[in-house]
C-alpha cells in the first residue's frame, strides 16, 4: 500500500528538519505557516510565518548545541488535509537534558504545510528545559 502524499509531505519534513536542511523545510511550508508551541518558556508561543517558523527551528539547534535529535516512531493521515505525527525528542541544554514523547498536528493546504499544533508528553519537564 503506498503512503498517504500527506504523510510523505511530513516524513520529508522530518529528514529535513533533523538534517538540517533549510531549504527543503522551507519549500514543504506554506509562506503564513504557524507553528504553536506549548508551555510557559522563552519558546512557547505561536510563530507565525515561514522566516519565524525557521527562526525557532534554527533557535532550539542553537540553544542545545547541536545536541537536538527528533526520532519519528509514527504518521498518521486522515486524507482530508490532516496529519498526526509521533516522534521522540532528545537534547542537551546546559547541564540538562530532555528526552520525551511528543506529537505534531499538521494542517495541509495545496500540498504544503500550513499549521503545526505541537503537544508534549510532560509540558512542565518542557518548560525547565527551555527556561
Amino acid at each position: 500500500m503506498a503512503e498517504h502524499p500527506d504523510s510523505a509531505l511530513v516524513r520529508r519534513g522530518y529528514e529535513a528538519f533533523s538534517a538540517g536542511d533549510v531549504e527543503t523545510l522551507s519549500s514543504l511550508m506554506t509562506s503564513d505557516v504557524v507553528h504553536h508551541v506549548p508551555g510557559s518558556n522563552p519558546i512557547s508561543g505561536h510563530h507565525k510565518g515561514r522566516d519565524a517558523v525557521l527562526g525557532l527551528y534554527r533557535r532550539m539547534g542553537e540553544e542545545t548545541n547541536g545536541t537536538m535529535q527528533v526520532q519519528l516512531e509514527r504518521v498518521l493521515a486522515d486524507g482530508r488535509g490532516h496529519v498526526m505525527s509521533f516522534h521522540t525528542f532528545r537534547a542537551d541544554r546546559g547541564d540538562r537534558g530532555l528526552e520525551e514523547h511528543g506529537g505534531l498536528f499538521f494542517t495541509m493546504v495545496g500540498g504544503k504545510i500550513s499549521d503545526i499544533d505541537e503537544c508534549t508528553e510532560d509540558i512542565d519537564e518542557a518548560d525547565g528545559f527551555w527556561s
